[in-house]
């Protein structure tokens, strides 16, 4: 393994088309970084770097904002990035820091003109319509965006096509209790919160150019990729560039990412990609 001191951000792909772009919303675990009532060194850093809400992206296309998931700090996040509209989310499953910013999309439908499409598998649809009840209520709604207004895209592991791209499903494993999906657009995929991808979706990750892949820390986890594991996957896929996310507060940017491979990053909130075809 080559562990260069000084480190430079990847070059970006020839490939990506013109005006697209991957924005990190979130690259912290599920309580974030700070983690509330930790003093340890990367709570209180002053890097920004390793201050990490909760994991989630923006895929902008020329047809529009593609978000994975919605997390908790869904506002914050969106506003810190100037992102002003949502034209569709995608989710990579159920789970609390991956889903409890919905409402925050209440008020995307008046610029829209429609519901927010949302692209998910059906237990996740499930889980949507038992958590946010009030959404699909049959009552007649007192003012205009009380409740966020969606509508469900019913997703397999089959590639589907959203806002003019084709999106293909990578399914893994995420413990032993969950089933999750990452995704791939052309050159780029996005593989967070998994412990196991399974032999026919890394063949679904061959020739992928950017890999975003689940490194929570060093030490093992019964639910998530630890920094070893995630290099052995990288190793595998050969990507150009690689970035880790879903990072807990066991990884200080600044001394970490010179002891990765040379292709490999941490990735941090607000980081900025172009989209590889």
């Amino acid at each position: 393994m080559t562990r260069p001191s000084n480190r430079t951000e990847s070059t970006p792909s020839a490939n990506a088309p013109p005006g697209s772009e991957v924005i990190f919303l979130g690259t912290g675990t599920s309580v974030g970084v700070p983690s509330l009532g930790c003093e340890c060194a990367v709570c209180t850093s002053d890097d920004p770097r390793n201050n990490r809400t909760r994991c989630a992206i923006v895929v902008r296309l020329p047809e529009g904002n593609l978000l994975v998931d919605t997390p908790p700090d869904l506002r914050t996040q969106l506003l810190r990035e100037k992102i002003s509209l949502v034209h569709a989310v995608l989710f990579t499953h159920e789970h609390v820091d991956h889903l409890y910013g919905l409402d925050d999309l209440r008020l995307f439908p008046f610029r829209l003109g429609h519901a927010v499409p949302l692209y998910c598998e059906h237990h996740v649809e499930t889980r949507i319509r038992m958590v946010y009840d009030y959404a699909f209520s049959d009552r007649v709604p007192t003012h205009p965006g009380s409740a966020p207004q969606l509508s469900f895209e019913q997703i397999t592991h089959d590639s589907f096509e959203v806002l003019g791209v084709e999106v293909t499903p990578i399914p893994m494993q995420h413990g032993p209790h969950f089933n999750v999906l990452g995704f791939r657009i052309g050159g780029f995929a996005y593989c967070t919160d998994t412990n196991h991808i399974p032999a026919d979706s890394i063949e679904r990750l061959r020739g992928v150019d950017t890999l975003v892949i689940d490194a929570l820390r060093f030490k093992s986890h019964p639910t998530h990729f630890n920094v070893e594991e995630a290099l052995e996957v990288i190793n595998e896929i050969q990507p150009r560039a690689a970035y880790l996310t879903h990072i807990c507060h066991d990884l200080d940017h600044g001394i970490v990412e010179p002891q990765l491979p040379d292709n490999v990053y941490l990735a941090y909130d607000g980081l900025r990609l172009p989209l590889p075809q």
